[in-house]
């Protein structure tokens, strides 16, 4: 048994034939049957020996499993067709497991070049998709307390002159006028700010400047969302 000098174009074309109606050397999984076939070539089979090839891409997608794959390393001549004498020079011996054998699967440079290219377009997508996430905005829920002059005060008038305000991260909220004594009611507005827009003096200042129907704004709740 064997494949002639699988380091020659005759001997990989005696493996492409053998190939032509199996998966691997022996059996219907990979093995070190496989292994042992494939530390023996040179390098890939040619294109067209596309079942040569096929297996060799197949077995070398195994590199860093190849050591716990079933089975044990035998010598060449214990493989393929009947009738051919193994003439492989430098075939690996069975149960060889020296660091220094020659290793076809690819380098462990070529592996962590490939890696290292892999990890870089990786973390590039994901910093992509990071940067194009928005950011946390802290906001903060306020309740306040607008108090009219007296009970001649209009009222609508008031709120219509608070919500007039306009700010970029203020949005005005619900809105109820609560009694305070003796016929005065007070308008209890709440709203939604971005905490680094905008602040409560800032609203304050802005609400009192309508003195002809404000006396004053207290804060009657603050809470951060």
């Amino acid at each position: 048994m064997g494949f002639g000098d699988l380091k020659t174009p005759a001997g990989l074309k005696v493996l492409n034939e053998f190939l032509a109606d199996k998966s691997y050397i022996e059996g219907y999984v990979p093995s070190q049957a496989d292994v042992a076939v494939f530390d023996a070539l040179s390098g890939a089979p040619p294109t067209d020996l596309c079942h040569a090839l096929r297996w060799y891409n197949h077995i070398k997608s195994y590199q860093k499993e190849k050591a716990s794959l079933p089975g044990v390393k035998k010598p060449l001549g214990q493989y393929g067709p009947a009738g051919v004498e193994d003439t492989t020079g430098g075939a690996a011996p069975a149960n060889d497991d020296d660091d220094d054998d020659i290793d076809l699967f690819g380098s462990d440079e070529e592996e962590d070049e490939e890696t290292a290219r892999i990890k870089e377009e990786r973390l590039a997508a994901y910093n992509a998709k990071k940067s194009k996430k928005p950011a946390l905005i802290a906001k903060s829920s306020i309740l306040l307390d607008v108090k009219p002059w007296d009970d001649e005060t209009d009222m609508a008038k008031l709120e219509e002159c608070v919500r007039s305000i306009e700010l970029d991260g203020l949005v005005w909220g619900q809105s109820k006028l609560v009694p305070v004594g003796y016929g005065i009611k007070k308008l209890q507005i709440a709203c939604v700010v971005e905490d680094d827009k905008v602040g409560t003096d800032q609203l304050e200042e802005l609400i009192t400047a309508f003195e002809d129907h404000i006396q004053s704004v207290d804060v009657a709740a603050f809470n951060k969302i």
